[in-house]
């Protein structure tokens, strides 16, 4: 897959193209369903697929009291239209004076002079434009000025509802309020997959390696969002390894929070290994999954009482992923 900070860095015989806009935070199945038309219809018409995204999320130019918390990095946000089959990502700066184009100056500049689109596919509440005043109407009618078809993917997620009683909307607010809240598994039924934080495993305080129970210490500016304090059932991925290594994907009992305990001030990950205290992964790049809440941080009053709650926490961990 190419990637392109600008339209100028698009190679001219780069040939037509199937394009689809959005920020795509999360990458969740909404999205997914949009990026599969994509690709589809870029196979059907000997196109080529491509996706224009944004970075930094448009709100923290805009409104940046209003910003949300970003489900996945950018680099997170690339490697997951990769794995859409895509043949590009235009990932363009999001700028006060980008926000100022009409629709008709971003439709001709992006999708017909730099992109060559034939085709543009968008979800049927897309908008885009200055003041978000362009929509679905607003590009078929340039569509047919500059000779693109526009194909509209209708909102999956509300589909899923009507089929399912209680499956909520596949939206990233939607996904951000379940992992504010915890629901870990709930969200990775909107995402498709479970939710990742990724980061470098650092030096903590070591007490887990004191108490029988050593911890992957995620660092500070690790990639995603981390989800509400709490334990959780989960696995450690190491990519660094290869596919077929039986230590790059391993269960794990998972933390998130301050240790109130030992009176922690600072909020962290930590992913313990189970039944693992052989392993060396400071200053490796991990990836930490979580697939089930099961219980919330809590304050004991002795460190024998944290560590037999912990030892039940990694019986149920154990038996969730078994099962999984």
């Amino acid at each position: 897959m190419q990637r392109w900070r600008s339209p100028q860095e698009i190679p001219d015989d780069f040939g037509r193209t199937v394009v689809t806009l959005g920020n795509f935070d999360g990458v969740h199945r909404g999205h997914a369903a949009v990026l599969d038309e994509v690709v589809e219809q870029a196979h059907e018409r000997g196109a080529r697929a491509v996706a224009v995204t944004f970075d930094p999320h448009p709100l923290a130019v805009l409104r940046p009291e209003a910003a949300p918390e970003l489900i996945t990095s950018t680099p997170q946000r690339l490697e997951l239209l990769e794995e859409s089959r895509l043949d590009g990502v235009l990932l363009m700066e999001f700028t006060t004076e980008l926000a100022s184009w009409s629709p008709e100056r971003f439709v001709a500049e992006v999708f017909v002079d730099a992109l060559r689109a034939c085709c543009v596919v968008v979800g049927a509440d897309t908008r885009f434009g200055a003041k978000n005043s362009g929509d679905t109407t607003t590009l078929r009618e340039l569509g047919k000025e500059h000779g693109f078809d526009v194909v509209t993917v209708e909102d999956v997620g509300e589909a899923a509802r009507a089929r399912e009683a209680g499956t909520a909307r596949w939206s990233s607010t939607q996904v951000r309020k379940l992992l504010a809240e915890g629901e870990v598994a709930h969200a990775a039924e909107l995402l498709g997959r479970p939710h990742a934080v990724g980061g470098v495993v650092v030096h903590g305080e070591h007490r887990g390696r004191e108490i029988g129970y050593p911890t992957a210490n995620l660092a500070q500016d690790s990639d995603g969002l981390v989800p509400a304090d709490g334990v959780y059932a989960g696995r450690l991925v190491r990519p660094t390894l290869a596919e077929d290594d039986p230590d790059r994907v391993l269960p794990a009992a998972i933390s998130v929070g301050t240790n109130p305990t030992f009176d922690g001030v600072q909020r962290t990950v930590e992913a313990y290994v189970l039944d693992r205290d052989d392993l060396d992964l400071y200053d490796e790049r991990v990836v930490v999954e979580f697939v089930e809440h099961l219980r919330p941080t809590l304050r004991f009053d002795s460190v024998d009482e944290l560590v037999a709650r912990m030892a039940d926490d990694v019986a149920r961990a154990r038996e969730i992923l078994a099962a999984g």
